[in-house]
């Protein structure tokens, strides 16, 4: 059976703004069970460890996808998602892949937490991928603050800065993730038409743009190591 790592984000707040954040709901339950309906076995893990922070605006209606509503019936899961185990706490040495999921939380903590960082680098260069979704690719700021040099010229997608400029968040994070990761060596190729789907594959990383790339970014996995 392969096992998945599941990264998430632990971080709430936004600046200069009330609202809360956290993890993209659709960007976590979406690859889980496209894992668990392929036979992995996943594991889930958070900066602080315990239950993550879930985006209030993910659990809307109008964002509800069929996942969610099986989240919302799986007692299973929802007890795993309350008593994450620490990135701090897991290896690469036990994993087949590492999944990082979005949500703007990776955009404070996943990007400046040493040990997420360490842990990229260790599946990347054991030959394991890594695959990130949305603002899950923040945390490859903390692989490139490990091991300088690692984004130069990696062929990537994120949340592109014209989707956080519609969603209103600009204003709200501490700074636009298509630039910040582009002025670290990376290359990335955001679609042209916002929330549409979009996949990027790079040797061992794989990258989706947008919570509508979460389900697609899980299958390339699958189909690379199953």
């Amino acid at each position: 059976m392969k096992k998945i790592l599941m990264i998430l984000t632990s971080h709430s707040s936004l600046i200069n703004t009330d609202s809360k954040t956290g993890v993209w709901l659709e960007e976590f339950t979406d690859p889980f069970y496209d894992f668990k309906d392929a036979g992995f076995e996943t594991t889930l893990a958070s900066v602080k460890g315990g239950e993550p922070p879930i985006d209030p605006t993910s659990a809307l209606t109008e964002n509800i996808t069929a996942s969610n509503r099986r989240y919302q019936d799986d007692e299973i899961l929802q007890n795993q998602f309350k008593t994450t185990k620490k990135i701090s706490e897991v290896q690469a040495a036990d994993y087949d892949a590492l999944f990082i999921s979005g949500g703007h939380g990776p955009l404070f903590d996943l990007s400046e937490d040493a040990e997420t960082g360490k842990l990229i680098i260790d599946f990347y260069n054991a030959g394991k991928y890594v695959t990130a979704v949305c603002h899950g690719s923040a945390a490859f700021i903390a692989a490139e603050n490990h091991q300088n040099g690692f984004l130069k010229n990696k062929n990537m997608t994120c949340f592109s800065n014209i989707e956080e400029k519609l969603v209103g968040k600009t204003d709200q994070v501490p700074y636009l993730l298509e630039d910040k990761l582009n002025s670290l060596g990376a290359k990335i190729e955001n679609a042209i038409i916002p929330f549409n789907s979009n996949v990027k594959l790079d040797g061992f990383l794989i990258t989706g743009q947008n919570p509508l790339s979460a389900g697609a970014a899980a299958k390339e996995l699958i189909k690379k190591i199953g």
